[in-house]
């Protein structure tokens, strides 16, 4: 399920237990019904021709204690009690782990970095005394741009086995639920039904998504609920009816006596036991709508009980059965009473079908999340909820995503090869977690290196011998997520890599400020009505598809904004504190600078209300302009070409004219030049609060020159909007590498032609939309 659903902008100050419990209860639909199946196929893949079940029992004990161990280390341990607290205002995942580590050391490689996003209230970027060692790291860190890469690196694969296992756990998880079947069939009928049953309920699952999940949310829970106390139930049953000693198997010892027993099969075994900690890191992907309190109780009060009761029950009835050899056989459905099987077998469809629900919304947000960070082609979102923020839709993702979960389960035919495949995504996310939350705990929470080490060695240790349990199986179906990570991890730093170049080409070849000044009537360029949207990656300067649009076309619009949309390394950026608003020049020039930030969770609005909310912030910086006389703006121009005057405010959001007494904050910012970010907003000491009071009638204290500006403003906005959007052609420099020919001339241009335009990403309407092509040598 989507992290972004329900509570966006902050928790409440402190909830009631009632809430809470409230919050708990909603929790088991959206964030455990991944871990909550896997029972349904962990028995199944370890066992699955590795190793077999002897009479002695010592391998279903070994198996049945790596389990509970596993549990209990990483899920409760590792996720519950540690992780959980590295969250970002409220929001998890492995974004979230990358932007704290970005405010708190400049490693981000985005180049639009500025000072004035630190005074987001969301960015709560704490300062105490630096430790020696922690300093050391930092500036380990920031001074080599290598390791800015590495670390982009690694979130770019946690992010790619997160979408690979968007196709393996639909997959895995609809295949084991219809599996049952197999036991009310002979083997002839079951293998034409179990594979066509499975395709058609995953072609439903991804038909169905452009609903979104707020229609049938409510449903998630009460399913999950059923499911755990059926597996509790039938896990209480048969330890009672087959083997009440089994709980000794939950003893260490048995790890050790599994190992020595079966050793390099026993080893190999382990790439089926990680599956039992499938869906872990959905905890703390979805922080960002419960509470930590929630999560915690939920999953120690119903969750971990229930898979403990269930590993153990279906061991106790194994421990009793050494006569079944059969792969199929030895799964979950084996150990359900045959009185009780059907309607086992249809919970366990339903639970699946929420499971794989979670993880297929979970690889939309995290697909707009890299969009955020320019690592993933444009792709359109939808937002399939007008009340619930967060629940959107991707349509190609969507059909990608189904034809290649029908794909893998055509392909494989068996929970071995899935699970092999599914295993190797999950342990990966997992490490990545675990490398980012040893920085964050260096760099965040200001620990001591030695714990953060300590951390990194103790968990890292065990998912490194999961890891390499799952690697070894490569040709067995392992292949799969290494392969889709490869292809994604190639199209993101690709389109990441030229994103980059045309940013640096733009800075490189901006126009001077003295020549937009320039442009008048004596050169035969005219003042169109309306109001002209110049989009722009530049955060200052002119931006070169504006000078080839005047010199094509010699007019542009009365009202210019040079709009800039960039993202910042906070989760959500509240609506009062989105615009940055400047003067590009005199006050008669009628041009301005509009810097509209986004959080990587945020999702981009719709033009009417963008465009709505620009018009009123211009407004408002008209007005709160000549509250500080106007002057200082324009001093700063003559004195040095590339001054800004900033305000951010959060009054006088909506209607252009209403009365209002407000505390705002003045800044007054200049521009430094950096080498390595490009152009950087620094703030002044100086920091001034006012409090100002608007009429609304004919008396207000608004001077002749702030009227005649509000006027064509509004005059503009009812003459129309024009959105000038640069067309990019995008070719590589004579004497270019041939990988950087091939990067550059086939694989971005192939994803540019193939993919949406910024025009759909930023909702740009056809008829009000002009193109200014450009031809980028990079």
């Amino acid at each position: 399920m989507d992290p972004e659903i329900g509570n966006v902008l902050g928790s409440p100050k402190k909830d009631s237990w009632k809430t809470i419990l409230l919050l708990a209860y909603q929790s088991l639909g959206v964030v455990y019904g991944d871990l909550s199946i896997s029972p349904l196929y962990v028995y199944k893949s370890t066992f699955a021709e590795d190793i077999t079940h002897s009479e002695t029992n010592e391998e279903i004990f070994g198996v049945l204690s790596f389990v509970f161990w596993t549990l209990t280390l990483i899920p409760l341990f590792k996720y519950v009690f540690i992780v959980l607290r590295a969250d970002d205002n409220g929001q998890g995942g492995t974004f979230a782990l990358y932007s704290l580590i970005c405010r708190h050391a400049n490693v981000s490689l985005l180049p639009n970095r500025q000072v004035a996003d630190e005074e987001l209230s969301t960015y709560k970027l704490e300062c105490p005394p630096e430790t020696k060692d922690r300093s050391r790291i930092k500036m380990c860190l920031e001074k080599h741009k290598n390791l800015h890469t590495a670390l982009l690196v690694v979130v770019m694969v946690g992010t790619c086995m997160v979408i690979g296992d968007g196709v393996l756990t639909p997959a895995i998880s609809v295949f084991s639920a219809v599996s049952g079947l197999e036991l009310s069939m002979s083997k002839e009928h079951h293998e034409y039904a179990v594979i066509p049953i499975t395709c058609f309920i995953l072609v439903c699952l991804f038909a169905l998504q452009h609903y979104g999940t707020q229609r049938v949310g409510f449903l998630f829970a009460p399913i999950i609920l059923a499911w755990l106390l059926c597996i509790s139930a039938l896990g209480i049953y048969n330890i009672f009816h087959w083997n009440p000693h089994v709980y000794q198997a939950l003893s260490p010892y048995y790890m050790f006596k599994f190992l020595k027993k079966t050793k390099k099969d026993g080893w190999m075994s382990l790439g089926g036991i990680l599956l039992c900690m499938t869906g872990s890191e959905a905890m703390f992907a979805d922080l960002g709508h419960f509470s930590y309190t929630a999560i915690q109780i939920a999953f120690t009060s119903a969750v971990y009980p229930a898979l403990i009761l269930a590993y153990m029950g279906q061991a106790a009835y194994l421990s009793r059965h050494h006569k079944i050899y059969s792969s199929y056989q030895i799964g979950f459905y084996v150990s359900v009473p045959e009185s009780v099987r059907w309607p086992v077998l249809g919970v366990a469809i339903l639970a699946s079908v929420v499971g794989s629900q979670a993880i297929i919304s979970g690889t939309f947000s995290i697909i707009n999340q890299s969009q955020s960070l320019a690592c993933f082609p444009r792709v359109k979102v939808v937002h399939t909820s007008e009340r619930i923020h967060g629940q959107i839709y991707i349509p190609e993702i969507n059909w990608m995503l189904m034809i290649l979960c029908i794909a893998v389960t055509v392909g494989f035919r068996d929970t071995k090869h899935m699970g092999n495949a599914s295993g190797l995504a999950v342990i990966t996310v997992m490490l990545v977690t675990t490398c980012l939350t040893s920085l964050v705990m260096i760099l965040c929470w200001r620990k001591p290196p030695l714990l953060a080490l300590a951390f990194l060695l103790f968990f890292g240790s065990i998912e490194a011998l999961y890891f390499s349990a799952s690697l070894i199986k490569f040709l067995e179906g392992a292949w799969l997520p290494v392969l889709l990570a490869l292809i994604l991890m190639t199209v993101m730093f690709v389109w990441h890599y030229a994103t980059i170049k045309k940013y640096e080409f733009d800075l490189h070849n901006k126009v001077t400020l003295d020549w937009l000044l320039a442009l008048g009537d004596k050169l035969g360029i005219a003042r169109v009505p309306g109001i002209g949207l110049v989009y722009t990656d530049l955060i200052s300067g002119i931006p070169a598809n504006f000078s080839r649009f005047v010199t094509n076309l010699p007019a542009f619009h009365r009202i210019l904004v040079f709009v800039c949309v960039k993202s910042v390394p906070v989760p959500y950026v509240p609506p009062a504190e989105r615009y940055l608003v400047g003067r590009v020049g005199p006050p008669d020039h009628r041009s301005y600078r509009c810097i509209v930030r986004y959080g990587y969770r945020d999702v981009h609005q719709d033009v009417d209300s963008f465009e709505a909310e620009l018009i009123a912030s211009l407004s408002d910086f008209i007005k709160l302009d000549a509250s500080y006389g106007g002057g200082q703006s324009e001093q700063l121009m003559h004195e040095d070409g590339h001054g800004l005057t900033v305000i951010a405010s959060n009054a006088l959001k909506g209607r252009p004219s209403y009365d209002v007494d407000h505390t705002i904050q003045h800044r007054s910012v200049s521009i430094e030049c950096n080498e390595r970010n490009g152009i950087e907003l620094a703030p002044k000491d100086s920091r001034k609060k006012v409090r100002f009071f608007i009429e609304n009638d004919s008396n207000s204290n608004f001077n002749k020159h702030v009227r005649e500006e509000l006027e064509e403003l509004w005059m503009a906005q009812e003459s129309g909007t024009a959105f000038i959007l640069g067309h990019s052609h995008v070719q590589t420099k004579p004497g270019s590498s041939i990988l950087k020919k091939v990067a550059i001339d086939f694989g971005y241009n192939f994803l540019r032609r193939n993919c949406r335009g910024p025009d759909v990403a930023l909702r740009v309407p056809p008829a009000s939309l002009l193109e200014v092509g450009m031809v980028y040598v990079l």
